[in-house]
C-alpha cells in the first residue's frame, strides 16, 4: 500500500503579479497537475461577445474583438467578500438560465471614442484607444490596465492599446465579458507564466575534496557556469552558495571538470548535483486579472474539488461491485 503524503507549500516571495513558492513532500504528478490547473482551469472573466455600432478604424471587427478578448478583466471583490473570487459573484454562461446574458453571468462594457477635428487644425498624431476607454456596468469589474506601478510609469499609453484612430474615425461598441477557463480559450488564462523547477540536491564528498589542492578546488568553482560553489575563506573548504537552489541549471560542465581531476575513473565524484523528486520551485506570473496568491488558492481549490469528485466516484464503483 502506498504511503500517504502530506504536501507542503512554502512561500518564498509574493507580489500582486508574481509569486514564488516551494511545493514539497509530493511528486511530479501533483506538481504538474497544480501547474496545469493554474494555466487552464482557474475561472476568470474575459470579453467573449462584441457588438459593433460603428467602426471606421483601420482594423476590421474581428481583429478588434480578438484584441478585446485578450485584455485582462479584473474582479475587485468588496471587503465584505474577502477570500472570494469571481466564481462566487458570477455563473458560467452555460449554467445560467437567462436567454443571452444577464448581470448574474456577465458584465457589459461600452466603448465610444471618436477622433473629431475642429476647424482647420493641423493634427498628425493618431488617437490611441485603450482599455481605459471601456466603461463597465459593474463597479467591481474593470480592465487590468497595468501589472504594476513601474509598468505604468514606463508605458507610453494610458492603458492596453486597442486601436489607433485617425481624424474623422470612430469606434463604438458593446462588449460582454463572461466567466470561463483557458481549456476553452487561452484568453481566460489567469497566468502569463506558470513553471516549476526541481530542487537541486547538492552533496559534497568531503573525503574526496580533502585530496584536492586549493587550485583544484578553484577549478571546480570556475568550471560551473551557474556558480553554485564557493570556497570558504576561513576553513578553505568547498561549499554550496546560499542561493544555489535558485541558480542551479544542472549543467554538465561540473561533471567534465571532476572527471579531469579524478586520479582514477572509478573514484567517487567530488560534488554530486541531482534533481529532487519530491521538492519543486514554482514561479507564477499573472496577466493582471487576479493577484498571484489568488491564482494559487483558486488552483488548490479546483484540485481539491477534482480529488473529492474522484474519491466519490471510486466509492460509488465499490458500492456497485459489492
Amino acid at each position: 500500500m502506498p504511503q500517504q503524503r502530506y504536501p507542503k507549500v512554502e512561500i518564498l516571495s509574493v507580489q500582486p503579479h508574481e509569486i514564488k513558492f516551494i511545493l514539497s513532500e509530493t511528486d511530479t504528478s501533483v506538481a504538474n497537475a497544480l501547474r496545469r490547473i493554474m494555466i487552464a482551469e482557474v475561472p476568470t472573466l474575459a470579453i467573449d461577445l462584441v457588438e459593433y455600432a460603428d467602426n471606421s478604424s483601420v482594423l476590421n471587427d474581428e481583429y478588434i474583438a480578438h484584441r478585446l478578448g485578450l485584455i485582462p478583466i479584473r474582479y475587485q471583490k468588496p471587503d465584505s467578500m474577502k477570500g472570494s473570487d469571481c466564481t462566487d459573484a458570477f455563473l458560467p454562461h452555460h449554467e445560467c438560465v437567462c436567454y443571452e446574458h444577464c448581470l448574474r453571468c456577465s458584465v457589459e462594457f461600452e466603448l465610444d471614442v471618436a477622433y473629431t477635428v475642429h476647424g482647420d487644425e493641423d493634427v498628425l498624431a493618431p488617437l490611441t484607444v485603450t482599455s481605459r476607454d471601456l466603461r463597465s456596468n459593474n463597479e467591481l469589474v474593470h480592465p487590468a490596465h497595468f501589472l504594476s506601478s513601474d509598468e505604468q510609469e514606463e508605458a507610453q499609453d494610458d492603458g492596453i492599446a486597442i486601436v489607433k484612430l485617425g481624424p474623422g474615425q470612430k469606434l463604438k461598441l458593446k462588449a460582454i465579458a463572461r466567466l470561463g477557463i483557458a481549456k476553452e480559450h487561452a484568453k481566460w488564462s489567469p497566468v502569463a507564466v506558470a513553471t516549476y523547477r526541481f530542487w537541486p540536491n547538492i552533496v559534497l564528498n568531503d573525503e574526496q575534496l580533502a585530496t584536492l589542492s586549493m587550485e583544484q578546488k578553484q577549478e571546480l568553482v570556475d568550471a560551473c557556469p551557474d556558480r553554485i560553489l564557493e570556497i570558504d575563506q576561513t576553513t578553505g573548504k568547498l561549499q554550496a552558495v546560499e542561493n544555489a537552489w535558485d541558480i542551479c541549471t544542472y549543467t554538465e560542465d561540473l561533471m567534465y571538470a571532476q572527471n579531469a581531476l579524478k586520479r582514477r575513473k572509478e573514484d567517487d565524484d567530488f560534488v554530486t548535483v541531482t534533481p529532487s523528486t519530491d521538492r519543486f520551485i514554482f514561479s507564477v506570473e499573472t496577466t493582471g486579472c487576479m493577484d498571484a496568491d489568488e491564482v494559487l488558492m483558486a488552483a488548490l481549490k479546483v484540485l481539491k474539488k477534482r480529488l473529492n469528485d474522484l474519491a466519490r466516484e471510486l466509492e460509488t464503483i465499490k458500492e456497485m461491485n459489492n
